[in-house]
């Protein structure tokens, strides 16, 4: 038998993150104890209200398909919510209930993008944004988001990128993998270059509720003349530890959830009408649990930052958002893929090479602090060991 694979799928890089982690766990099959740092997977429990509500759905019969388009419960919980949290008024029919924000992401690029258009993207990113427009025929333009400028944007860069063939920009903040929050500065200069220049944003916000310090989250689409120019997306996965639930959405003016939708309804149909049920709870009876996630999350960080500045040839900044701290490695001399390999084989630590996030991620390691306080107490033993081995050598 002949292995006929379609062309499009040698545009697509398979994931660098889920490279770690296979490594990491075919290592604890083999005995190998293993600190996981790699993936971006809250470590906490879905909070109780939220699977009460799930459980009460299934004994209620809630199996069934739903509309496409979404509980009518849960989006006008969401519309609600970008209302009462990020100041943009939604009409529930502008919001499309996906599996994942992993999906919203496809849906939006598919229903945006033409063969040859180009849209500008983070570079450090998350590889989704640059893997589905390769797969659509399109052209993903990075621009440079640098630990010198505080992970901001250079507003001069993206006015140099921009052509005639740009169709859109794409935002993620706070931001994966370098913790950096946009000011609000910086997003109003790049929302009078998408109104000047007819751009779309899409603004990946998955993480807006895991903020630090004096940290302000603001959506794009709240600033003048922007809710018709943006996509906003986000999910359930992280602020209420939902991740396996595969819960997401995307609001945008109508005429693009009408388009969308008909990506999605081949696509996946519906999310499962239970877990719906449960994305409602969450917006709707939500207590204090996020806000105590958020407090062990920075106790998290800030111990990390400070005993990884504390190793001499390594170095961080704090970040503002997410849970993901960037580690820069550049004086070890090591490429970022090596430099991490040696630490899973030698000091059984599971940290995320820079590079797989783009170019402007070389040099740098990629650690999740959604792991246990103890974790990553002895995690940055571990890192401080490894590195001072590694300098002797």
């Amino acid at each position: 038998m002949t292995v006929k694979i379609a062309e499009r799928m040698n545009r697509m890089a398979p994931s660098g993150i889920r490279k770690v982690n296979e490594k990491a766990l075919a290592m604890e099959r083999a005995g190998e104890r293993v600190l996981h740092f790699e993936l971006g997977r809250p470590d906490f429990d879905t909070p109780e209200y939220i699977k009460k509500a799930a459980w009460e759905a299934l004994e209620a019969g809630k199996v069934h398909y739903t509309s496409n388009f979404g509980l009518m419960e849960l989006r006008e919980a969401i519309a609600a919510k970008l209302l009462r949290e990020n100041q943009v008024s939604y009409k529930p029919t502008e919001v499309l209930v996906t599996v994942g924000l992993s999906e919203a992401v496809m849906a939006v690029l598919a229903t945006l993008l033409n063969p040859g258009d180009e849209i500008l993207v983070p570079d450090p990113v998350w590889l989704n944004y640059i893997n589905v427009p390769n797969l659509l025929g399109a052209k993903p333009v990075t621009y440079s988001l640098k630990e010198e400028n505080g992970y901001q944007l250079d507003i001069e860069e993206i006015h140099s990128k921009v052509t005639a063939k740009t169709k859109a920009i794409v935002i993620v903040t706070p931001n994966n993998p370098t913790g950096g929050v946009l000011t609000r500065d910086v997003l109003q200069q790049l929302a009078d270059i998408a109104i000047q220049n007819d751009l779309m944003v899409v603004a990946d916000e998955v993480y807006e509720r895991l903020l630090y310090d004096d940290a302000e989250h603001v959506s794009i689409a709240s600033l003048p003349g922007m809710k018709e120019h943006t996509f906003t997306l986000n999910g359930m996965s992280k602020a209420y530890a939902m991740d396996g639930w595969r819960l997401g959405y995307v609001a945008a003016p109508e005429e693009y959830i009408l388009a969308m939708n008909k990506f999605h309804q081949h696509n996946t149909t519906c999310a499962p009408n239970f877990v719906q049920v449960a994305g409602a709870a969450a917006l709707n009876q939500e207590g204090d649990e996020v806000e105590e996630m958020v407090k062990e999350y920075k106790r998290r960080r800030d111990y990390a930052v400070k005993a990884i500045n504390a190793i001499p040839g390594i170095s961080c900044q704090c970040p503002k958002g997410a849970f993901y701290i960037f580690i820069n490695c550049k004086s070890l001399g090591m490429k970022s893929a090596e430099l991490s390999a040696y630490l899973l084989e030698n000091a059984k630590i599971a940290l995320v090479p820079g590079d797989v996030f783009g170019p402007g991620g070389e040099g740098y390691l990629r650690l999740s602090f959604a792991a246990s306080y103890d974790s990553i107490v002895e995690g940055c033993q571990k890192l401080k060991e490894a590195v001072a081995a590694l300098q002797k050598n």
